[in-house]
């Protein structure tokens, strides 16, 4: 750029205040208006949360053991992290804790899926809520529920099945769930196996399969057409051990048959979940039955909290797979809003999101919110987490959140926007700016110069501007 006289105004007035960048929440007030709504109370006769929070304790009690005890042996965790790992490390978990090899094995499965241990590459690190377990009930909850939705992943399937039976029936538990929650006690396997077999039917239906003419071929566990009974009960089977193994329910002989029955803590979580899906289904753009993009343009107008849980309902309707590549897909368009809203429904995702957030870092418009997200998926601070990136990484997100705003905002917050830059001056930032490439970066600066109302300082950022649009220095 052009030298200026130290008198000039541009630079008495170009300094800019250096405060913690928070790009996404300014791309976010850009278009927030507050609404606000009772916060829901749990059904009659559910436990106090301190109840909850330790019933939680309790059921993950050999995890949290084996998390810290690999924490606390140099090696341990790295031998432990697949799981099963060398015998030699589960031998000395086993001895040390007084556990099995077997128990030490599904012990670290556990700690892995409630977040108690976190996988980086080949390192294992203890997790957040590892640290705060003791002293925050909250932490506790959200590590035994991260466990509750990960109920498929804590033993294996039957042999010989179908995945895509295996998934039908992950997709029809809630359905299951549901029917424990309203009947408020003990329900016959029988019943609950026949619910299964119409929602697998519905599910057939609504994804419009056409019966192939014929005996079908065969094929141990799949399920068959007529209610879904033949191979179904197997998959019932399995899908109630794996929510018994959790916490979440019990299964029990009876005089009449096996039965099963929500625990305090299943309970209180099926609600927690119809509860998301109601407040989905409250909202004006039904958000829960969108696509991602409509979802995320739904939850734009919401504050954070109410737009994590319409994210959990909007997930709790999905496969977690199938719902992070739509939401990578609409990270990856032209709306940089949404882009910086796809990323905040995938920090509600979590653990099963780690490694397609990973693998988007090599893609540069994704990158600054990839490794903020895995930033803070490690346990950094979110006020600290800019740290992590260079500062052509924050540049580039300043444009893109200053895009956001362009598109969506006002022009005050724009101009607001300015301070959060990582550059202390303006001449400084319009330097990185041009040099970093964004593809918003005219449409910005020309947002910025109209918003500005410092004339000098405008007359620079268009100056900028026309530079980047001519291709000039």
């Amino acid at each position: 750029m052009t030298s200026r006289k130290p008198d000039e105004p541009l630079a008495r007035n170009s300094r800019l205040r250096l405060v913690r960048p928070r790009a996404l929440a300014t791309a976010r007030r850009a278009v927030t208006t507050r609404r606000t709504r009772p916060a829901p109370r749990p059904p009659e006769g559910t436990p106090p949360r301190a109840e909850l929070a330790r019933q939680a304790r309790h059921v993950l009690a050999d995890a949290v053991r084996i998390a810290r005890w690999a924490a606390v042996e140099r090696g341990a965790e790295a031998a432990l992290r697949t799981g099963p790992g060398p015998v030699t490390a589960q031998e000395r978990a086993a001895a040390a804790l007084d556990l099995t090899p077997g128990q030490i094995s599904a012990g670290w499965d556990r700690a892995r899926l409630a977040g108690l241990v976190e996988l980086h590459g080949d390192t294992a690190r203890p997790g957040w809520r590892l640290h705060a377990w003791d002293r925050d009930d909250s932490a506790v909850l959200r590590g035994w529920v991260a466990l509750f939705d990960a109920w498929s992943l804590v033993h294996p399937a039957p042999e010989g099945v179908a995945p895509s039976a295996v998934a039908e029936v992950v997709e029809a538990v809630p359905q299951v769930l549901s029917l424990l929650q309203l009947s408020q006690g003990p329900v016959l396997v029988p019943v609950l196996l026949d619910l299964l077999g119409q929602r697998v039917e519905e599910l057939r239906e609504e994804r419009c399969e056409v019966p192939v003419a014929g005996p079908a071929p065969e094929a141990p566990g799949v399920p068959g057409a007529d209610h879904g009974t033949d191979g179904l009960p197997a998959l019932l089977d399995w899908a109630l051990e794996g929510l018994a193994a959790v916490g979440a329910l019990t299964l029990d002989p009876g005089a009449e048959g096996r039965h099963a029955t929500l625990t305090p803590l299943g309970n209180w979580a099926v609600w927690v979940k119809l509860e998301q899906i109601c407040v989905a289904a409250q909202s004006p753009a039904g958000n829960i039955e969108q696509s991602a993009e409509d979802m995320l343009r739904g939850c734009a107008r919401l504050t954070p909290g109410p737009a994590r849980a319409e994210y959990r309902a909007w997930l709790a309707a999905r496969t977690l797979s199938s719902a992070v590549a739509e939401l990578l897909a609409v990270a990856r368009g032209e709306d940089a809003l949404l882009r910086g809203l796809a990323f905040e429904a995938l920090r509600v995702v979590g653990a099963p999101a780690e490694a397609e957030v990973r693998a988007t870092v090599a893609e540069p418009p994704l990158r600054p919110y990839a490794l903020l997200w895995l930033a803070e998926y490690e346990g950094a601070d979110p006020d600290d987490a800019q740290e992590v990136l260079t500062r052509e990484e924050a540049t580039w997100l300043w444009v893109d959140t200053a895009a956001a705003v362009a598109d969506h905002g006002e022009s005050a917050l724009l101009v607001r926007h300015l301070e959060s830059a990582v550059q202390g001056t303006v001449p400084a930032l319009l330097d990185e700016v041009r040099a970093v490439g964004h593809p918003r970066t005219v449409q910005v600066l020309v947002a910025l110069a109209a918003a500005h109302p410092d004339p000098a300082l405008a007359k620079a950022v268009r100056r900028a501007a026309f530079q980047v649009h001519t291709g000039g220095s």
